[in-house]
């Protein structure tokens, strides 16, 4: 029945049914629907998937950008006399203020983990990059700045194509985990990718050095988002698959390489650069390793396409263009002469 009308606490819902709670049917129902279940105490709701995992991911996108901003300008006033040997992450690990962004960053990718658990990696990842829309303003309002018209326009450009990809492209999954051959060939090409971005990183200064651990930074980011779907669908089979699993352990790997080469590259000084590398490469090489690996796709007609990539492309360009505004707002760190 639509628009049933109920007395009590829940008054009125968009859609309701009478609950079958017995296995089979529940399982039926999920099938055939293709929804999440919420119970009530005489009906239940009805929740369409694909609407959960977007207010997953939108979630996921603040709680990035609040942990962002927090940590980018912690990371920018760290003096370069006080970088140890593992970078400004010893350092920063001493200051309060880092930890709040830094948990706020861990709520975020709880949310993501959760969106990741239920859609694919070519629908979240783009919605991910909405968090720049969050930043904007926060950056501004602690760098007492007025946002410029042009910004605007470019956060409804990126608002768009990310609209655009989502709704038009109507991405679908494939499989929940990566073989095992497929992470010997990404790690074949991924491993010596990375080092060769720190090894150039470390002979250079100032944007450059930036740009490249930002490089790095974003790609592993997006390997940590393909091990963190396998890891959330072990997830539902209990706690021995988990910890009996690789990608657990790797993601671990992953995640504290990915965190540290990121703090790097903000603490480099040259944010224009850093910022926009690492937002963009996160979704480029996880929405690549989620159509390549696992088999999900876009289930849109060829008429589209050229609308579609011309939204990819225009995803892109705003991203770049807003992580570089984003970045103005930090304060400046004096590069290593």
């Amino acid at each position: 029945m639509r628009g049933r009308y109920r007395a009590g606490p829940t008054t009125f819902v968009s859609r309701a049914y009478p609950c079958n709670w017995s296995s089979a049917g529940k399982h039926r129902t999920r099938r055939a629907l293709g929804k999440r279940i919420v119970e009530s105490s005489h009906y239940c709701f009805f929740v369409p998937q694909t609407l959960l995992v977007v207010l997953l991911a939108l979630g996921a996108a603040l709680c990035i950008a609040i942990g962002t901003v927090v940590r980018q300008r912690t990371a920018a006033e760290i003096p370069l006399e006080d970088v140890g040997v593992l970078g400004p992450i010893t350092t920063l690990v001493k200051r309060p203020i880092w930890w709040v962004g830094t948990v706020v960053g861990i709520g975020g990718y709880g949310l993501q983990a959760a969106a990741l658990g239920l859609g694919s990696l070519l629908l979240v990842q783009p919605l991910l990059v909405l968090s720049l829309l969050f930043a904007l303003p926060l950056g501004a309002r602690f760098s007492h700045r007025t946002i410029q018209t042009t910004e605007w326009l470019w956060a409804g450009a990126l608002t768009a194509s990310v609209a655009i990809l989502v709704v038009v492209g109507d991405p679908k999954p494939g499989i929940e985990r990566a073989e095992a051959r497929h992470w010997a060939v990404i790690c074949l090409i991924g491993i010596p990718f990375v080092a060769l971005c720190v090894f150039a990183a470390s002979r250079s200064a100032g944007s450059r050095k930036a740009l490249l651990l930002g490089i790095a930074g974003g790609t592993l980011f997006g390997v940590a988002a393909v091990l963190t779907k396998g890891v959330v669908h072990l997830v539902s089979r209990g706690i021995v698959p988990v910890l009996t699993s690789f990608e657990l352990y790797a993601l671990i790997v992953v995640a504290v390489c990915a965190i540290t080469l990121q703090q790097s590259a903000f603490q480099a000084g040259a944010l224009q650069a850093s910022l926009p590398a690492t937002t963009v490469m996160e979704p480029v090489v996880a929405s690549m390793l989620g159509f390549i690996v696992l088999g999900e796709y876009l289930d849109a007609d060829r008429s589209v396409a050229a609308v579609l990539v011309v939204a990819l492309v225009l995803m892109v360009v705003a991203t770049v263009v807003l992580a570089r505004s984003s970045a103005e707002d930090e304060p400046a760190v004096a590069a290593p002469s």
